[in-house]
């Protein structure tokens, strides 16, 4: 079973990508904010990295840091999860070395589940 680590701290969003994933068979994990979603990551090892750009401790671009800083988390695909314009977003993932983005609010949870799988192939 795939393990996804969705880091948000909107309790709504996460309880809606929780039943949507579960849902379709992943193991989902999740922290509230940037450090202890450094800390789950490094535990965990998850096979990819769901992460909202505005955390209540860092923001996202500086977690995106200290991921891509760990030898362990290397291989792990970094998401983007934002409410951001779809240009911003385009240039935070070139900017910050994610592998791609997925935007909020989550409007059609098929789509939302068929862009996860895609990151994961």
């Amino acid at each position: 079973m795939k393990k996804i680590l969705l880091i948000e701290d909107v309790e709504d969003t996460v309880e809606l990508v929780e039943k949507v994933l579960t849902a379709r068979g992943y193991d989902f994990l999740h922290a509230p904010d940037a450090e202890s979603g450094l800390q789950l990551a490094l535990e965990c090892l998850p096979d990819l990295i769901l992460l909202d750009l505005g955390l209540p401790d860092h923001d996202g671009q500086t977690l995106a840091g200290w991921i891509q800083a760990e030898q362990s988390l290397l291989s792990i695909p970094l998401i983007a999860f934002t409410a951001w314009p779809e240009e911003t977003a385009r240039q935070m993932v070139s900017s910050y070395g994610f592998k791609g983005y997925i935007g909020k609010p989550i409007i059609n949870v098929n789509a939302f589940s068929e862009s996860v799988a895609s990151f994961l192939k």
